[in-house]
């Protein structure tokens, strides 16, 4: 899939779990958030691995650059959860993190998951407002998250 916007073009690109570029975009993303909590305990629950992701996107840009990316978990026949989104600072703002969320919808949605569920952090109010923005709303913590002071939840259902 690639996706153009006026000042920028990138493909996304499914890639298996342990793709360089989507490790490497993760490893970021953990530096950037073990910085916002003060420390690396900031995940309640199992990490994602090749094991358990169904779908790991990564977008690239036209200088072949990993900016992006984004995984699906599922959770049961009709539920799935999303991790991993992350994008590169400097990527923030230009629209490729609304194009990675909106081609994890369209593949649960070919899946036949209806509804859309995730756990941000408290200290993440940009992602807060992502979502809210792209049409989820907040829920009761779920799943490993219950009891967690770190979380905050958020689900969308998608059209059939």
């Amino acid at each position: 899939m690639t996706t153009h916007s006026p000042d920028r073009t990138w493909t996304i690109q499914p890639r298996p779990w342990d793709d360089p570029d989507g490790a490497a975009l993760r490893a970021a993303q953990r530096i950037e958030l073990d910085d916002r909590y003060g420390s690396d305990d900031h995940e309640p629950g199992a990490a994602p691995s090749a094991d358990d992701i169904d779908l790991f996107l990564v977008a690239i840009d036209g200088a072949a650059r990993a900016v992006a990316c984004g995984a699906l978990r599922r959770l049961d026949d009709t539920s799935a959860e999303i991790k991993r989104m992350y994008v590169l600072p400097e990527m923030r703002g230009s629209g490729v993190a609304t194009a990675v969320l909106r081609e994890l919808e369209s593949a649960a949605a070919r899946r036949g998951w209806t509804t859309l569920r995730l756990e941000t952090g408290t200290e993440q109010p940009d992602a807060q407002r992502f979502y809210s923005r792209e049409g989820y709303h907040e829920i009761p913590l779920f799943g490993h998250y219950v009891g967690s002071t770190l979380s905050v939840c958020f689900e969308r259902v998608l059209r059939p």
